[in-house]
């Protein structure tokens, strides 16, 4: 296999990436084709995985918009994986020329790509980091170069929490950075689960079975565990829901039926 421009030397191009599964969901280009027959498979139980994966990049603009309309505009994004078009930097920049975005993931492709977007923009920048090493990502010139986190910070967790089991203790994760953060810091949250998908349990435990044997298990929780990982903040209004609920744009009842599958959610801390 050819290894393009893009790929950065000392990956294995021939593993399925979830990044690049993600980027292939919403139709970019950063993508192999090992990720694109993952993503096929997995689409084979759960036809209507891109849809899900749109209603979470709406979900997350929205709620980046929020964010700024409250005087945040200084964002943690989490598991950023691969930058596409509306991107957590230029939706809070376009809201606010003072927006300062501090990328993290631990995916060498999303973090190269990142910071070949990112150059030149001085006030955006990429950490290579897991959030199970939350220190890591504090500490980081990055981060400590471009937040001051004596202001109020909005923590991005968008589609990252479900890639990570129970035993790597998500929960106590999400607690330290949350103690680390400002009061008025705000956490944005989405999060996969078996509620609200169309179709039966069993049949889309099938494309989770796909996550699980390209060795990134993927945990689908409840809507009260995922209420859990908000401990330490108070839900900003509608709460926890479905993410074509969460302050929509359009009717709701327009969306794909897939659209309503998981949820999400912000929280502020007081």
């Amino acid at each position: 296999m050819e290894r393009p421009a893009w790929a950065p030397q000392g990956i294995d191009i021939s593993v399925p990436s979830v990044s690049r599964i993600y980027d292939y969901y919403l139709g970019g280009s950063h993508n192999f084709e090992v990720d694109r027959e993952a993503a096929r498979r997995a689409m084979e139980f759960m036809p209507g995985l891109p849809k899900i994966m749109q209603a979470n990049r709406a979900f997350m603009r929205r709620a980046v918009n929020y964010a700024v309309s409250e005087g945040v505009t200084q964002f943690l994004d989490i598991g950023s994986g691969i930058p596409t078009f509306g991107n957590v930097h230029e939706v809070a920049q376009k809201a606010s020329a003072e927006s300062r975005v501090v990328y993290v993931d631990h995916d060498p492709v999303a973090v190269s790509h990142s910071r070949a977007v990112l150059d030149g923009n001085e006030q955006a920048a990429v950490v290579s980091a897991d959030l199970r090493k939350p220190q890591q990502i504090l500490d980081s010139p990055e981060t400590t170069g471009l937040l001051d986190l004596e202001r109020p910070v909005a923590l991005l967790l968008v589609a990252v929490l479900h890639f990570l089991e129970d035993e790597d203790d998500p929960q106590s994760a999400v607690a330290e950075i949350r103690d680390a953060l400002a009061p008025g810091s705000l956490v944005i949250v989405t999060h996969a689960s078996y509620e609200g998908i169309p179709v039966p349990k069993e049949q889309a435990g099938g494309a989770v079975d796909v996550y699980q044997n390209i060795r990134n298990p993927l945990v689908m929780r409840s809507r009260e565990e995922i209420a859990r990982f908000f401990e330490g903040y108070e839900m900003v209004e509608p709460g926890l829901v479905s993410m074509p609920l969460w302050r929509p744009d359009t009717p709701a009842e327009q969306e794909d039926p897939y659209a309503f599958a998981g949820f999400a959610g912000v929280g502020r801390k007081a």
